[in-house]
């Protein structure tokens, strides 16, 4: 595998060079990445069901108030026996197999989630949609600043932006844009690049995401 070159442009949206992204991380091709599908369904849906709270719950007839006491006698009344009036098949009896709290968490290995992210980086490298944006919003937060970085690049599709924890202000630049979801590019995960129709860094979110990545496969 080669090598990925990634476009950067400048706070106007304009070319301003190219970098390159490692192989190992942006580099699969669309073959590999076809082949890697069940993998990445395993970890989205792995994702998805982490963020479930699991505090549904039903009472049982253990749980319901009341029907301590026998409704009528057991013979002579010409009617079904009945033990409770809390009984299921009583209105306001408990429920018979309703939901009760539980984790939904799904024990996924680390090297699964790092393939998964890497073979979804790659689909959208193969298919010209991961780009690296100046924002030029260093100084100060600037809204339209950030749109008129972003909007030449991905016009008003949605994107995945990855920052570092220091680029507060192009955080406050874009949090409010209605199609773009930033995340601190130590987070960047699977599901958030498989959701976005681009993936945008800053440069300093690209060096660092891929010093983080090949330092721990070293």
């Amino acid at each position: 595998m080669a090598n990925v070159t990634l476009n950067v442009t400048d706070p106007q949206g304009q070319a301003a060079g190219t970098v390159e992204a490692p192989a190992e991380l942006f580099g699969f091709s669309a073959e590999e990445v076809q082949s890697r599908i069940p993998l990445i369904h395993q970890v989205v849906i792995a994702q998805l069901a982490a963020r479930r709270a699991g505090t549904h719950a039903t009472k049982t007839r253990a749980n319901v108030s009341g029907g301590g006491k026998k409704p009528w006698k057991q013979k002579g009344t010409g009617r079904a026996r009945q033990g409770s009036i809390r009984a299921p098949q009583w209105y306001h009896g408990g429920v018979v197999f309703g939901p009760q709290p539980r984790d939904y968490s799904q024990r996924t290995p680390k090297k699964m989630k790092a393939a998964a992210l890497k073979y979804v980086l790659s689909d959208r490298a193969n298919a010209g949609r991961v780009a690296v944006v100046d924002f030029g919003v260093s100084e100060k937060p600037s809204t339209k600043a950030a749109i008129a970085a972003l909007n030449p690049v991905i016009g008003e599709k949605f994107a995945t932006i990855a920052l570092t924890r220091d680029q507060i202000n192009e955080w406050l630049s874009v949090r409010n844009l209605p199609y773009v979801h930033p995340i601190f590019v130590d987070q960047l995960n699977t599901y958030d690049v498989v959701t976005a129709q681009y993936v945008v860094f800053t440069k300093e979110a690209l060096e660092a995401f891929v010093a983080a990545k090949t330092k721990k496969e070293a």
